[in-house]
């Protein structure tokens, strides 16, 4: 079988295109996915009773649907729905938004609930108020006994982002798609755009690695 990687070189800036708006989506995702997730995360542990039953159907009923059901709700279902409907872009990065964040919010739960319990009751026996102990105490420990799953989560939104092909979002995969079936050279393009997304994420989680082993011990308490 003979390999031909001429397509792939005559169309590096429509690919080039794809992988930007990849990243776009990706660095969004991210972002967003943290801020809903932290809020989540802290409105379940120290909101009122009545907020924590809605923010646990939240998490749970994410964990239990695909992303890729998400995302085509968002797209397809929330138009009819509401009459308003959503760019491409922007209902993929709702619906990966709000799925990543689910898992985020378990995650900061559980790397705030690692903490010794006294050291809240430290905090409030000097005088310190809740939100107080949670910002300077709480969370600069739990942030890096988390960081290891956040390196997880991130590498997994990356990989995520690929999904929002089946949208119409013209990133990197849905573009690998479109030349693929124009250039009839499957393997060549969709074994490069492979290499990509490896090239993309595993640095990221090896960075993430070497940065926790040099700071793990100021998460120990």
């Amino acid at each position: 079988m003979d390999f031909d990687f001429s397509p792939l070189l005559d169309s590096w800036r429509f690919l080039l295109s794809g992988l930007g708006l990849t990243l776009l989506l990706s660095v969004t995702a991210v972002a967003c996915s943290f801020v809903l997730g932290l809020a989540v995360a802290l409105g379940r542990l120290y909101g009122p009773a009545w907020l924590r039953i809605p923010l646990v159907f939240y998490i749970d009923s994410m964990r239990a649907i695909p992303v890729f059901v998400v995302l085509v709700w968002i797209y397809f279902s929330v138009p009819i729905l509401s009459g308003h409907s959503f760019a491409p872009f922007w209902a993929a990065l709702i619906g990966i938004t709000l799925h990543v964040a689910a898992y985020v919010a378990e995650v900061i739960r559980a790397g705030i609930g690692s903490i010794r319990k006294g050291q809240f009751q430290a905090g409030l026996a000097i005088g310190m108020s809740r939100p107080q102990i949670v910002r300077e105490i709480l969370l600069p420990q739990a942030i890096v006994r988390m960081l290891p799953a956040f390196g997880s989560i991130i590498s997994v939104t990356i990989k995520d982002t690929a999904i929002a092909a089946v949208i119409a979002v013209p990133e990197l995969m849905r573009q690998a798609e479109t030349l693929a079936g124009e250039t009839y050279r499957p393997i060549e393009i969709f074994s490069t755009i492979m290499v990509v997304y490896f090239v993309i994420i595993f640095p990221v989680t090896r960075l993430i690695d070497r940065f926790y082993t040099r700071v793990a011990h100021l998460g120990r308490s």
